[in-house]
């Protein structure tokens, strides 16, 4: 989204005002302008676009026991953490950044951990590699990648999900990577749970995905 520069003559007071409002929302004078005159006209800014988006993934969630937020990293990024049941409960952090251009892709997840435990990282990019599998077992691509830190990257972009078995209410962005979050968190900790038994684990990873295959028309 273009942007240029303009003139505007304005009391004292009312500024005032705005950088009170600009403080408390995190942003600057110009964005608050901006946002306040989008309002008025009834324009949809990028900015209040991730923000709705965020908000959905939030309600979905739940930000029960299983999902906590963490501090904004940016008004473009929102991190969620998952605690992991092997020895000292690991934190599982994902981070969904959002783009505000029109990219082909709408943003990012990344999932990581800070560790140097060896064999738990090993066994994190085990389990990227089996989730990579899975995907394209069931939707025929696998459009994420892992590093040998035992972190995940996955771009963001819906798709129509053709094996659907019945329809969903969430067909808001942010509904839909909340169902993907929520149903890779779950594979991952089926996954460690049968550590022992890679078949096991294995075969719950890909019911999990099936399942979350089945909920929705549309997936990321």
């Amino acid at each position: 989204m273009s942007k240029s520069v303009y003139s505007l003559v304005l009391t004292d007071e009312v500024v005032r005002e705005i950088d009170r409002l600009a403080y408390q929302s995190g942003t600057n004078r110009s964005n608050m302008i901006n946002q306040i005159l989008a309002e008025r006209v009834s324009y949809t800014t990028p900015e209040k676009r991730i923000e709705g988006i965020f908000g959905a993934i939030e309600k979905m969630l739940g930000m029960s026991d299983t999902f906590r937020k963490s501090a904004p990293a940016s008004d473009t990024m929102l991190q969620i953490n998952s605690s992991l049941a092997y020895k000292y409960n690991p934190n599982v952090k994902y981070s969904v950044e959002l783009y505000r251009d029109d990219s082909e892709a709408l943003g990012e997840l990344r999932v990581s951990m800070r560790t140097q435990n060896t064999a738990l990282i090993m066994a994190l990019i085990d389990f990227y590699g089996v989730w990579a599998d899975t995907e394209r077992r069931f939707i025929g691509e696998s459009p994420s990648g892992a590093d040998r830190m035992g972190r995940f990257y996955r771009k963001i972009k819906p798709r129509i999900n053709r094996t659907a078995s019945r329809g969903s209410d969430t067909d808001t962005l942010g509904g839909l990577i909340a169902e993907y979050i929520r149903a890779f968190d779950s594979a991952l900790k089926a996954y460690f749970y049968n550590l022992n038994a890679p078949s096991v684990a294995v075969r719950e990873v890909q019911n999990i995905y099936r399942e979350y295959l089945s909920a929705s028309p549309h997936i990321i």
